[in-house]
């Protein structure tokens, strides 16, 4: 009986602590998943407050500096900046851009960017080999016009009607140093550069023709537009028509390209140009009231009318290279390397320069990855107002 009773007392106190112990592991199991859940949450809330910092955080802003090679900005030519600056494409790249006009020395738009005074510069090709064949630290980075766009301004009614007539002629030019750019085109149409005088007149070089000091000068497509505007009667020698050599392209330094991260501010800086150059393409009126509207006195020389002609004309070649399905800055290197002979048998350069020395096409791919799309619209639903909403550019062919 006792033995019994203590059987039963023993079998009691067991099933009494089932409960607790089946508590205990229930606490424990809990806990764990409870702490495991916690640390799974907290790792998913920073991964977020990681992707959210990530994506609201201001890009990181670079200051960078454009210079012309004309020694002034107040004409349409380099609307594609304007539009990418007033429109937050390069802002939308990390870079704050200034446009400085530059001297009118022929070498200042590559000087200024190899003496780090400047970023990037535009010079004809004479310009860019010279400064190259001189040790410059520069290189052509992105092709803006892959056509001659150089040509000849005469008076109206003036005896030259070709290039040849040029021989014993004088040309006015901005610059001694211009030489640069007409002596190899005066080789292409079969004359010396002995067979020409030239004649310095600074930013009104194109005056002298006008008041008879020189018989020629040299302008460029659409600069025309701008003289005839300002009074002068022209007549016009088209580079197009006797000329296969390319023209301006940007230019940077060489020794960028060796630099990750200068490397791809320069991509970024041209991947905003490609997008000003995209939106104008799309919406030439809106591009060019842009840029009317940036300078007064550009107002005061001409009217919108005559504003739309200058861009349409000096604009298709911008474009070339896209509609022919390279994207936008694409440098046809085969029409460079015949230029580069023919500079290297004038002697403009002590050497043959290496192609490769002298232009390329690295940054071209990553310039032309943007949301065309978006561009697009931004162009389209762009508001026009006054003169603007009247110009027609739907023959322009850009």
């Amino acid at each position: 009986m006792k033995k019994t009773f203590l059987w039963v007392l023993v079998l009691l106190l067991i099933l009494s602590m089932i409960p607790t112990l089946l508590f205990i592991g229930c606490k424990k199991t809990t806990a764990t998943e409870t702490t495991a859940a916690a640390e799974t949450t907290a790792a998913a809330e920073t991964t977020a407050a990681e992707t959210t910092a990530s994506a609201t955080k201001p890009v990181e802003m670079v200051d960078m500096t454009w210079i012309s090679p004309r020694g002034y900005l107040e004409q349409m030519g380099d609307w594609f900046l304007w539009v990418a600056i007033n429109m937050g494409y390069f802002k939308q790249e990390g870079i704050n851009l200034t446009m400085e006009p530059g001297p009118t020395d022929a070498l200042a738009t590559v000087k200024f960017v190899s003496e780090k005074k400047a970023d990037v510069g535009w010079p004809s090709p004479g310009i860019l080999t010279s400064s190259i064949d001189t040790g410059m630290d520069i290189i052509g980075t992105f092709e803006l016009i892959p056509g001659q766009v150089f040509d000849f301004a005469v008076p109206a009614d003036s005896t030259i009607n070709k290039v040849q007539d040029l021989k014993g002629k004088t040309i006015s030019v901005a610059d001694l140093g211009w030489e640069v750019i007409i002596n190899p085109i005066l080789v292409e149409a079969g004359l010396k550069p002995s067979d020409v005088t030239l004649v310095s007149g600074g930013v009104n070089w194109g005056q002298l023709v006008a008041q008879g000091k020189a018989d020629a000068a040299l302008s460029w497509i659409g600069n025309d537009i701008q003289w005839t505007a300002q009074g002068m009667k022209l007549k016009i020698l088209h580079g197009l028509d006797f000329s296969t050599q390319p023209s301006n392209c940007f230019a940077s330094r060489k020794s960028d390209l060796d630099d990750p991260k200068k490397l791809d501010l320069l991509e970024r800086f041209y991947r905003a140009t490609a997008m000003g150059l995209h939106f104008g393409k799309t919406n030439p009126a809106a591009a060019g009231q842009i840029t009317y509207n940036q300078f007064p006195a550009l107002q005061e020389q001409m009217d919108v009318a005559t504003a739309a002609l200058q861009l349409r004309d000096i604009s298709r070649q911008y474009t070339a290279s896209e509609r022919d399905g390279k994207g936008y800055g694409y440098f046809y290197l085969d029409n460079w390397e015949k230029y580069l002979k023919i500079i290297a048998d004038l002697g403009q350069t002590k050497q043959l320069l290496p192609l490769e020395n002298v232009a390329t096409n690295v940054l071209i791919k990553g310039a032309n990855d943007f949301d065309h799309t978006a561009v697009e619209n931004d162009a389209k639903n762009y508001d026009l107002n006054g003169d603007w909403t009247a110009v027609d550019y739907s023959n322009w062919g850009w």
